[in-house]
């Protein structure tokens, strides 16, 4: 009898765990058929433009939809221009904040005030950063153009940077505290007994342990950047000409991908121009996946090393 109910129990267990593998499947199988849907809407929907326009549509700098000329090098610039800037600025401070929140000071008010605060900022809808960006910080960045001897538009490519940076550091900041508390303790403490000081176990044993990880959040951080729209449309100035140098295409006004079609969609009233800010979207969700394949790519080889 006994053995009968272990083996009925057994085959009871097995029938739950091939039905929870199944539905893992399924539900993986969902999300799939979706991203493989969105990509063949945006492919169907930006035929017009890709019949017309063909491959120079990648490099045309000029933008006019009066006369049917449409080129995304502008916007193409612009976005990466602003997100890898934002990444660069909010590095230091994500990794700051994990080995802090992480290390240094794991436990305490102080600690749970931070954490709160990190996770607030990451709640706050985009729109609210660029309200006070307009309000704060346009007209600092305007004194600062000034000094510099730039044009002083205050909106432009550097200050969508800067709130972008301060939008993504959150993400970067709290994987990279988790995971420097996962570190093992015996790591550390070896370290510390052979004779190594805190900042020489960070360096030497924190950071290589967990850099595959932290490479992980950098890549959230910039895939947040890349795809933000309501804060870089109300901060970049929205034009599509391009500056006649690197100093103006920084501080002065420009667009995304994202920005242009959140300002230009209502008013496409004709198929060409319809199917051109698509393709945009095309364009902004083939460059999103190419970076994170580069992404992994990297993280892999941290990992394998």
């Amino acid at each position: 009898m006994e053995n009968n109910k272990r083996l009925d129990l057994s085959y009871t267990q097995m029938k739950w765990d091939t039905a929870f593998k199944r539905i893992l499947i399924f539900i993986s199988g969902i999300l799939l058929v979706l991203v493989v849907g969105i990509l063949i809407t945006l492919i169907i929907q930006s035929m017009p433009s890709i019949k017309a326009l063909g491959i120079k549509y990648l490099w045309g700098k000029v933008w006019d939809p009066v006369s049917n000329i449409y080129g995304a090098y502008p916007f193409l610039i612009g976005t990466l221009l602003t997100s890898f800037t934002a990444l660069i600025i909010s590095i230091p401070f994500s990794i700051a904040i994990g080995i802090y929140l992480g290390e240094y000071n794991t436990k305490g008010w102080l600690s749970n005030l931070l954490k709160n605060t990190i996770e607030l900022i990451a709640a706050v809808p985009s729109i609210i950063y660029g309200f006070w960006a307009l309000f704060v910080l346009v007209p600092i960045i305007r004194t600062f153009e000034t000094k510099i001897g730039v044009q002083p538009y205050g909106v432009g490519v550097f200050t969508s940077s800067i709130v972008l940076a301060v939008m993504i550091i959150p993400y970067a900041a709290s994987l990279g505290t988790s995971l420097i508390r996962m570190v093992p303790s015996p790591l550390k403490e070896g370290a510390y007994a052979l004779g190594a000081t805190r900042f020489e176990v960070i360096r030497s044993v924190i950071l290589p342990y967990t850099r595959s990880g932290l490479f992980a959040g950098i890549l959230l951080s910039l895939g947040r950047a890349l795809g933000e729209t309501m804060a870089v449309t109300m901060l970049i100035g929205n034009t599509s000409a391009i500056a006649d140098s690197f100093k103006n295409i920084f501080f002065g006004p420009g667009n995304t991908m994202a920005s242009v079609i959140a300002n230009e969609f209502a008013e496409a009233d004709h198929t060409l121009y319809f199917s051109a800010l698509i393709e945009l979207g095309l364009v902004l969700f083939f460059v999103t996946v190419i970076i994170n394949l580069i992404g992994k790519r990297i993280i892999t080889k941290y990992t394998n090393n």
